[in-house]
């Protein structure tokens, strides 16, 4: 059950008046959440709110968690920040929720773990920044490959073909910044050069800006063009490829392609090569992989992607952990499960370390191929060899 968001300027006791937290003994278990259903994040977070939605209705389908009913609280934290913290604390003191899981984006959940952190409540989050485990917080775990991570597979693959030019352009909020930032780290121990990187501010960009960017990828010579984007700049920046004729051995993008808009923003027949990194991928041969996607595609209408496989998740590892602390459980009992417990969700293994950084789980590529997203690396998930090298725009 959902409910709506009230509005108005709340006033809450200090911490010390609060009663200590625990899951209560009646009643519904409540998971509390904030997506985006309206502003920049909203793509990301309507799926979010599809994949939980669907993972609520599985689990009271089979007669809920530990024998009682779940409940989600959800509101539209509007793609803001302040909006997002607000409603993280109203749902932690008003609606006093059992079980947190985090909003879409890096920006948004550096400013809700602030509120966890000071409440001392335990939350599941799917940002990816190494900011936010970098905080010495006790109550973040993530969900998600860290960013930095996120482009190694590309760095291995441009290796394996003999490559060495690689540029780069990336939004310069903190995910994508994270991103390059592990791309800039890691480019050395692969035997490849970096020769161009530029940003740019993702919320001002003008088409000019994408279009210099592309300028100077395509003065650099490189081999591989790697891009740290979103959905639209993702379009717009592929778009102006093709535009200056603009095609390397390998073009990756981060977040973008990998949601099924992609192909009817940008044409099918452009978007044929392009390269995308995406946290799940319903072929990559995890348990239930399969069957979410059709289940997902006959309840919403709509192809399953990674944030709402990722919302899927975050509720199966809130509830392993509860399950396991066990009832009456204290806020320490259920920390430490979070911590320690070793767990595979839809979205593969979940294990963390002591920051709460996920070490567990791969990342994953797919490639548009004959209008289709198709896994293709790492090779022992692969369910379509790589196109290699990316198609001259007049051979498409």
């Amino acid at each position: 059950m959902r409910k709506r968001m009230t509005t108005g300027v709340l006033v809450f006791l200090a911490l010390l008046l609060i009663a200590p937290w625990s899951l209560a003994q009646e009643g519904p278990v409540k998971i509390g959440v904030t997506y985006s259903q309206t502003g920049k994040y909203a793509d990301f977070g309507i799926e979010m709110l599809l994949g939980m939605e669907m993972f609520i209705e599985d689990v009271n389908g089979r007669g809920g968690a530990s024998g009682r009913a779940v409940e989600l609280v959800v509101y539209d934290d509007e793609s803001d920040r302040e909006t997002a913290a607000r409603l993280y604390e109203k749902l932690i003191v008003e609606d006093k929720v059992d079980l947190l899981v985090g909003p879409y984006g890096t920006p948004l959940t550096l400013a809700v773990t602030e509120v966890t952190e000071r409440y001392n409540f335990p939350i599941v989050v799917t940002g990816t920044a190494l900011e936010i485990f970098e905080r010495g917080m006790r109550n973040v775990f993530g969900l998600y490959t860290p960013a930095p991570e996120i482009m190694r597979p590309i760095l291995a693959v441009a290796q394996e073909k003999g490559l060495q030019r690689v540029a780069m352009g990336y939004s310069d909020n903190e995910a994508p910044s994270s991103i390059a930032e592990g791309v800039r780290s890691q480019v050395g121990g692969y035997k490849l050069d970096l020769v161009f990187e530029q940003s740019y501010n993702r919320n001002k960009a003008r088409p000019e800006d994408f279009a210099s960017l592309i300028d100077g990828m395509k003065a650099a010579r490189p081999e591989v063009a790697i891009f740290g984007s979103y959905l639209n700049d993702s379009v717009a920046l592929l778009k102006e490829a093709k535009a200056k004729g603009f095609a390397p051995d390998i073009m990756v993008f981060s977040f973008g392609p990998a949601l099924y808009e992609f192909g009817a923003m940008v044409g099918i027949e452009n978007a044929e090569g392009a390269l995308a990194t995406s946290q799940w991928q319903r072929g990559q041969h995890m348990p239930g992989a399969f069957d979410f996607s059709f289940r997902f595609k006959k309840r919403t209408g709509r192809n399953a992607s990674y944030p709402a496989a990722g919302a899927y998740a975050s509720g199966q590892v809130v509830e392993a952990a509860a399950r396991l602390a066990g009832r009456g459980r204290t806020v320490d009992e259920y920390r430490d499960q979070l911590r320690n417990m070793t767990f595979r969700s839809l979205l593969g293994p979940y294990r963390v370390d002591e920051t709460g950084l996920q070490t567990g789980k791969p990342i994953f590529v797919l490639q548009w191929q004959n209008g289709r997203r198709e896994l293709v690396y790492p090779e022992a998930f692969a369910r379509e060899p790589i196109i290699y090298p990316l198609p001259a725009w007049e051979a498409r």
